[in-house]
């Protein structure tokens, strides 16, 4: 009894995760390195834009306190004189004193060929958030493709795996459950990888993904009001 018990701990130790890195052939280090490498890019990417998106809503709250308190262009500008614009509603009001300004510079035959004041400021505070829109958007891309394509090259990883399990079991000649049962559940190491990378990337996609849909909403409201403000001169 005792000897099975110590036969069974010599098994368990030649099993395992690391048993399987050390024993990988290639194929399956290749594998893994890229799996490492889209976990080391996605945990980068949850880390870096939950941080500058904390920060930049915290600027944006600051800044939009101020901006409810004003009543004039002459407010205004020196609201976004008073610092860098270190936020989306700054850059956007911003882009829009800056379109108002050109609107003497074009002169009025000039304006009206491009559809008047209202069109024209429209135009360039839509850019303003279309430019938002963009930026928002960079990284994703990169957690979509890990979330998805991670389990499938995780599997691709296990397939290999246990193709050559099965093959180094066969030329050994020993078939037993025992004998098949480690090598291939240690290739299921790799589905675990897999799917290990995917499942952070999933959900900050889709966390990512809300927030942008939610702060861009809250941008074209403060556009609508900005827009009134810089055509009209006062809050609405």
């Amino acid at each position: 009894m005792t000897q099975e018990v110590a036969q069974a701990a010599v098994a368990a130790q030649q099993l395992g995760v690391a048993n399987f890195i050390a024993n990988v052939d290639t194929v399956g280090k290749v594998v893994l390195v890229f799996l490492l490498i889209l976990s080391i890019a996605t945990w980068y990417l949850i880390i870096t834009k939950s941080l500058a998106n904390w920060l930049e809503a915290k600027r944006a709250n600051a800044f939009l306190a101020k901006f409810r308190n004003i009543d004039s262009l002459e407010q205004i500008n020196s609201l976004v004189k008073q610092g860098k614009p270190d936020n989306a509603f700054a850059n956007l009001a911003t882009e829009g004193l800056g379109a108002l300004r050109n609107v003497g510079s074009f002169g009025g035959a000039k304006i009206a060929a491009a559809g008047g004041l209202s069109e024209f400021m429209t135009r360039a505070i839509r850019n303003g958030i279309d430019q938002e829109s963009a930026r928002c958007e960079n990284g994703l891309t990169i957690l979509a493709s890990a979330g998805s394509a991670s389990p499938y090259i995780g599997l691709f990883g296990t397939v290999w795996a246990i193709y050559h399990a099965l093959v180094n079991i066969g030329l050994s000649g020993q078939g037993t459950l025992d004998k098949v049962a480690g090598p291939v559940g240690e290739a299921l190491i790799m589905t675990a990888i897999g799917l290990a990378v995917a499942i952070p990337a999933v959900f900050a996609y889709n966390a990512f993904n809300r927030r942008n849909r939610m702060w861009l909403a809250k941008l074209d409201a403060f556009a609508h009001d900005l827009f009134v403000r810089l055509t009209v001169g006062s809050a609405s």
